[in-house]
């Protein structure tokens, strides 16, 4: 009797109690485990799972979509047949051992794949889960150019994927390819594929707070007639950017496709790539510095010294890191990056790899300071500048030799859509038409028309970002134009302020309320450089930005650097008052919080209701230890639920309440209103009450009680002595003046 072969891709399972006794026995299973990360640490990690799995039954039904693994109308294949299938995986699972953290790793030696053809991506999700087993940055990145050296002489063609999932992207940052899908429709997933109760999934990743350990330990526990076949990084890079352009059922269907056939670690980290977050440690800068090193190694393959190349090659290392990095700081774009890599000497890599408008620069930041003080220390001797520093939006403006308009974040995100305004009214600010290209650094603030001065930034937020329409816009902006990057077809990054300003103003020009220069005074005098900061606070600026001119002066991508300070009104000890408040409720916390509170709810107490208001959330401006002990004390005080006299949103609903009996010190940068935090509710507006913006944690006052926190008439009174609020209100008043005399 002919069968479909799709009896036999089905997997089989078993009850949970005989999945775990039988676990360890599995044919398909290695008898061997690494030396550095054995199979045990992975259920020591898991326990938890391991614990309730033992408990948790599988519905019939549950069970039946499991089943359904891979689909295929060809003839059932004979018994040898079968053998030989299953035989062909277990010989893939050598991958489970693979482990580049050895101090003798060879590349070619290593690369068990290289037979293949393909990398296998379990290859790579050991790479990840040994370095998430690595505490030191050194020897993280050392793991992870072991595998990308390995990758470039055995299966160069996997490179750039194997770059783009170890950063968790599908492309540049600029084209914005987002996977979007949601935690929820995840355990839907991988409560069908492994045929679990999607309840039991949602309360383990609760407990856990990591559905890629969950997705593993579901994954691992099951047992199957035949897997399928073995995923390999091209594929999975492939599924994931198409999983990313598509909507609705069909996104889970391939999300499906892809974790029935993940093995041990795929599945922790398949999954961690569609929620995007890995969870390794590795961040940009770090990636680069493998692949530097990964170069280096592989230049130097037939040295006999190859395991110790970090410490022979140290400056050729240096070297090749700072090319790469400053190549990708002009040029983030790793679809270009990765092949000139291959194909040409590292020299050569900046300009096989230039900058060229379209493509967003890597922005250059600022060091906050304490004070005026500090800025005479670092600038000592300097010609500097001082900028008003706005409260806007970051915005990097790029027009192609096409005639192209593109508007770029602080991230990199293209804001092009949101801004038709600024794109139709673009060539104002050319002084001639000789201008072909350029990049322009900018901030974009909400602007009042009539009164003829800045918003607040939350004005700004209230813009829609997609599908704009000109006609229907209600928040106008201005753009406040501070640097000139590159003008046709010449890069200025490594051009002094000074120079860069001219060319800015001889090829510029203002339009009032639409195109102005950032409000600058040249000056070494300290004096006036804090009339200046008192000055930019009164127009509704945020504080200063203070430059060197001719010294130290290039434009120096993607750094934080000491050549921009940043004087802002919350960083000086002499500008606002801090608050204190009281914590009535706290968030858990994920990743490196997890297992204790990550995040908490303050409030202000309102004397004359006896009630506390929420103000904000906060999490920030804690350490480790600070979030340890917090979480102690507060355990000591969790209510069944939020007291009578506590005002708050339902969206604020936190994890646990507490008995209001802590008052934290906080500072933030501004008060604003807001339509879901009830501070000060009915003083200032009927229906909105009063939050911080940027709220951070500095220390605990143990000289007050709950009662003697800061009161919500305070609060209110903080908000209205803002300049940025007097201003608004002295320019309303005026007009109701003008318009009552007319």
């Amino acid at each position: 009797m002919q069968k479909s072969i799709t009896s036999f891709f089905k997997p089989k399972i078993e009850p949970q109690s005989s999945i775990l006794q039988d676990e360890t026995k599995s044919n398909n299973t290695p008898k061997e485990d690494s030396p550095k990360t054995k199979k045990k640490d992975v259920k020591k990690e898991v326990s938890p799972i391991k614990n309730e799995m033992q408990k948790e039954e599988v519905s019939p039904a549950a069970s039946t979509e499991a089943m359904d693994v891979v689909e295929d109308d060809s003839p059932t294949p004979s018994k040898p047949k079968m053998m030989q299938l299953n035989a062909e995986v277990d010989k893939n699972d050598v991958g489970e051992m693979y482990d580049p953290s050895m101090d003798t790793y060879h590349p070619l030696k290593q690369a068990y794949w290289k037979d293949q053809g393909l990398t296998p991506y379990l290859a790579l999700a050991r790479t990840f889960q040994v370095i998430e087993e690595t505490k030191g940055r050194l020897k993280m990145i050392d793991i992870l150019s072991n595998f990308f050296c390995s990758v470039m002489m055995v299966t160069p063609n996997d490179l750039l994927p194997s770059v783009y999932l170890s950063i968790n992207q599908l492309a540049p940052a600029y084209e914005g390819l987002e996977l979007g899908v949601a935690e929820t429709s995840l355990m839907k997933a991988i409560a069908k594929a492994t045929g679990r109760n999607l309840a039991h999934i949602k309360s383990q990743t609760h407990l856990i707070g990591d559905l890629g350990i969950v997705a593993e330990q579901s994954r691992v526990s099951q047992r199957m007639m035949f897997r399928p076949k073995p995923l390999n990084i091209r594929g999975v890079f492939s599924k994931l950017r198409e999983i990313a352009k598509i909507s609705g059922q069909s996104k889970i269907t391939l999300v499906y496709d892809v974790f029935v056939a993940c093995r041990f670690s795929e599945a922790r980290f398949f999954i961690r790539s569609l929620i995007g977050k890995l969870r390794i440690g590795i961040a940009e800068q770090s990636l680069l510095t493998a692949l530097a090193v990964a170069l280096v190694k592989k230049n130097h393959i037939k040295d006999c010294k190859i395991s110790k190349v970090s410490d022979v090659y140290k400056d050729e290392i240096a070297e090749t890191t700072l090319i790469l990095k400053t190549t990708f700081c002009q040029c983030p774009n790793y679809d270009i990056i990765i092949p000139a890599l291959l194909k040409y000497d590292i020299k050569e890599l900046q300009t096989r790899c230039p900058m060229h408008p379209g493509m967003p620069l890597k922005p250059m930041l600022a060091q906050p300071t304490k004070g005026v003080h500090e800025v005479l220390e670092r600038f000592s001797g300097m010609h500097i500048t001082c900028e008003w520093k706005y409260d806007g939006e970051r915005a990097q403006i790029h027009l192609n030799d096409s005639g192209e308009m593109s508007i770029f974040s602080r991230n990199s995100e293209n804001n092009t859509e949101k801004y038709p305004d600024l794109i139709a009214r673009s060539k104002a600010i050319l002084k001639t038409n000789d201008i072909k290209s350029y990049i322009i650094d900018s901030e974009i603030v909400a602007w009042d028309l009539e009164r003829g001065q800045i918003l607040p930034f939350q004005v700004l937020t209230t813009r829609k970002r997609k599908n704009v329409d000109i006609a229907t816009i209600k928040v106008q902006v201005c753009v406040y134009i501070f640097d000139l990057l590159y003008i046709n077809g010449n890069s200025l990054v490594t051009k002094p302020l000074s120079e860069r300003r001219k060319l800015l103003f001889e090829y510029f020009q203002e339009v009032e309320g639409e195109w102005k220069f950032a409000n600058a005074l040249n000056t070494n005098d300290m004096d006036e450089v804090q009339q200046f900061l008192e000055e930019s606070i009164k127009g509704n600026c945020e504080g200063l930005m203070v430059k060197t001119l001719d010294e130290e002066a290039t434009y120096e991508i993607a750094k934080r650097s000491r050549n921009w300070l940043k004087l802002k009104k919350d960083y000086l000890s002499n500008v606002g008052d801090s608050l204190d408040l009281v914590v009535i409720g706290g968030y858990k916390g994920k990743g490196r919080r997890t297992g204790i509170y990550g995040g908490y709810l303050l409030a202000c107490y309102d004397a004359e209701n006896e009630e506390y208001q929420s103000i904000c959330k906060i999490g920030t401006g804690f350490t480790d230890e600070d979030l340890r002990a917090h979480s102690e004390f507060l355990s000591k005080h969790v209510l069944s639920g939020a007291k009578s006299y506590f005002r708050y949103d339902a969206s604020l609903e936190p994890d646990a309440w507490f008995e209001p009996v802590q008052v934290w010190e906080v500072k933030c940068a501004d008060l604003s209103l807001s339509p879901i935090h009830r501070a000060a509710i009915g003083i200032v507006d009927s229906d909105r009450g009063i939050s911080l913006r940027f709220p951070r944690f500095i220390r605990i006052r143990d000289d007050k009680n709950a009662e003697h926190a800061t009161d919500a008439n305070q609060v209110a009174h903080m908000y209205q002595s803002q300049d940025q609020v007097k201003n608004n209100q002295k320019s309303a008043n005026q007009m109701d003046m003008e318009n009552d005399f007319y």
